[in-house]
């Protein structure tokens, strides 16, 4: 989002060969980590009866998400990195926006990657109110979680996000897309208009202020819930220490219900940290702060997030970590099916 009429600051991931070569390796390695961790959670969610819940539905649409990014974001700045080493200069179109030039391949990455982003966002949102209904109101989740809705709220979500990411350039002339040479990945830009520039910027706030909104929303309803499964589980406890059998006969949520929520709540703080830097560093933008080298380590850091996901699934949930396992090794996948 860097104004092209100010010269960029020598970024500490660039500044040398060496910094070069392990800011090209980082990057490949991120690919694969992406690929992997997504094409397995993709495996297990669609290859296992037991995930074809709306809850699966909804990790399957944020793991598309994931990958996304890392088959059309990261690939591109691979590309224009590597030309830079090999030909000491960057591809023609990574010198000028996508208003100088008739085609621009930040036109698509760029839209892809924020889409992405807000569906991340959307999906974890949506995965916070489907565990919520089903610890808050256990006796109604199957009434009101339904995989229809749940269908119909992820195509919602990825038609509103797209939307919303292509916004800026429908809705003014002065917002461009350029390849930055400060984050290294496709950015929004002011174009060569230069009337009415605080209006591109408001333009461009509506991204944070979308995004942390259903983020504190997200917070919010994770603490809801996990305060009642802590009132739950002292209750629970006081109920069998004076009547046995009413623990068995109170209505609660199950303890899936209760790991699935803890869950969402690691992967809400998980994204939230690693978008905190971009809100800021658009934010410290509009300010007039160029921030060259923190815009770099905030928009790598949220690509990152794309591989995390995986992770917390395997380390939180014992079911997804079991078959993850199987699908990575055939001699057990077999063993498991004669079983």
């Amino acid at each position: 989002m860097l104004d092209r009429s100010e010269p960029a600051d020598c970024v500490v991931c660039c500044c040398t060969l060496t910094n070069k070569i392990l800011m090209v390796v980082f990057m490949v390695l991120l690919i694969f980590a992406i690929l992997f961790g997504n094409v397995v959670t993709l495996a297990v969610v669609l290859g296992t009866k037991h995930f074809h819940t709306p809850q699966g539905y909804l990790k399957a649409s944020l793991a598309v998400a994931d990958l996304a990014v890392g088959i059309f974001v990261v690939p591109l700045s691979v590309y224009a990195e590597v030309s830079l080493m090999v030909t000491d200069s960057t591809p023609e179109w990574a010198s000028y926006n996508s208003q100088a030039t008739s085609f621009h391949p930040c036109n698509v990455i760029g839209p892809i990657f924020a889409g992405c982003t807000l569906v991340s966002i959307t999906t974890i949102f949506l995965l916070t109110i489907e565990r919520s209904i089903a610890v808050l109101r256990p006796l109604h989740k199957d009434s009101v979680i339904t995989r229809r809705r749940t269908t119909i709220l992820i195509i919602v979500s990825w038609v509103g996000s797209f939307f919303l990411a292509v916004s800026p350039m429908v809705f003014s002339n002065e917002i461009a897309l350029e390849y930055n040479s400060c984050s290294r990945m496709c950015n929004y830009a002011l174009g060569t208009i230069s009337e009415f520039r605080s209006q591109a910027w408001n333009i461009l706030l509506l991204f944070p202020v979308f995004d942390f909104t259903l983020l504190g929303g997200t917070v919010v309803i994770n603490v809801i819930s996990l305060s009642t499964i802590r009132q739950q589980s002292k209750r629970r406890k006081q109920l069998a220490e004076s009547d046995p059998g009413a623990k068995q006969r109170a209505s609660k949520p199950t303890f899936s219900d209760i790991k699935a929520a803890k869950t969402i709540g690691t992967l809400t703080l998980a994204f939230t940290a690693s978008f905190t830097p971009i809100a800021v560093f658009v934010v410290g933008n509009v300010l007039g702060n160029q921030w060259c080298n923190f815009s770099f380590f905030a928009f790598w850091i949220l690509a990152t997030n794309s591989c995390w996901n995986v992770i917390i699934y395997s380390v939180r949930d014992q079911r997804f970590r079991l078959r993850a396992h199987n699908f990575l090794v055939p001699s057990l996948r077999k063993n498991a099916t004669k079983t």
